[in-house]
């Protein structure tokens, strides 16, 4: 199975503001693991720099001014992606822009179902946040101290980490499960004796903490796990 981790950086915030995508990023996973493939363009956005934009990855209107623009270079993205899954974080912020690239340059868009949210697989699993790439970064103890910019082939390798932490693939992919011995009898029996505990546990929250979780319960709608489990 290949999978693409995406990442891009832009002049602003939105394609129907006249904002250009100026670099892409991309990194290649086979199986849920990297194969060292990577695709990285820095792009002409034919356009001025806000200085917003490059405050936040650096990349400046005279830095850009000789690279290629996207219509030249879409032959080459859409050939290394091919009809891979493509990773994104935030993705409709990402898509938003590479469609909209892709109509101007004559190709054909790109469908959502070949997308996978990884800030919505983030917000499943940690409903609690945050869940911004530094956060998940920090709660897998993966390394971006070299992220002083954002960067979209640094973020798209970050990402490929944070990824595979999140569906678990890192350790299956890997093999890396610890063996371990069966039980004996004895073991069995005593696990089995102790596993109801014979009074419940005095709740550690306060009456504060109980009234914002209901709050939160209630705000995630009937659908979410933890309306089942009050």
């Amino acid at each position: 199975m290949r999978e693409i981790i995406l990442d891009t950086e832009t002049t602003g915030l939105s394609p129907q503001d006249g904002h250009r995508l100026v670099e892409i990023g991309a990194v290649e996973l086979v199986n849920h693991l990297p194969t060292g493939k990577t695709f990285q363009l820095y792009l002409n956005p034919e356009r001025d720099m806000p200085s917003e934009a490059e405050a936040v990855h650096g990349l400046s209107a005279a830095f850009l001014k000789d690279k290629p623009t996207f219509k030249t270079k879409a032959g080459e993205f859409i050939e290394f992606i091919e009809e891979s899954v493509l990773i994104i974080h935030n993705a409709s912020f990402d898509m938003g822009f590479i469609n909209a690239e892709l109509k101007s340059a004559g190709f054909e868009m790109i469908g959502n179902e070949r997308v996978v949210d990884t800030l919505q697989l983030a917000r499943r699993k940690h409903p609690m946040g945050p869940n911004s790439l530094d956060a998940l970064c920090r709660r897998y103890g993966i390394d971006n101290t070299k992220r002083t910019k954002h960067g979209a082939l640094m973020d798209a390798e970050l990402l490929a980490e944070v990824y595979l932490e999140l569906i678990g693939g890192r350790q299956t992919a890997m093999t890396l499960q610890h063996e371990t011995k069966p039980k004996t009898k004895s073991a069995i029996s005593q696990t089995n004796h102790n596993k109801l505990r014979p009074h419940a546990l005095l709740a550690r929250l306060s009456e504060e903490e109980l009234a914002a979780h209901k709050i939160l319960i209630t705000e995630l709608g009937g659908e979410a796990v933890w309306s089942n489990l009050n």
